[in-house]
């Protein structure tokens, strides 16, 4: 099983799109262990949407598409 997810840092205002096949281990990388990257300089995020699959290729293609313009106006419309 694999999640797509979405990451909202309020402080900053900044989205982060992402899948994974661990989703706790991954938000305590993106929120405490993790020493560099993007998501370092915008903690704490907080989980705002996830969606689940089967297998990876789908996670990927769902998390592609969320990352276009398009995609991305939609993860803005659930902020709001």
């Amino acid at each position: 099983m694999f999640t797509v997810y979405v990451l909202y840092s309020c402080e900053f205002d900044k989205i982060y799109i992402g899948y994974t096949s661990d989703i706790e281990k991954r938000m305590l990388s993106h929120n405490q262990l993790a020493t560099k990257g993007y998501t370092i300089k915008y903690r704490p995020w907080k989980i705002i949407y996830t969606e689940i699959f089967e297998s990876k290729s789908e996670a990927l293609k769902r998390e592609k598409q969320l990352k276009s313009a398009k995609g991305r106006l939609f993860v803005r419309g659930l902020i709001k």
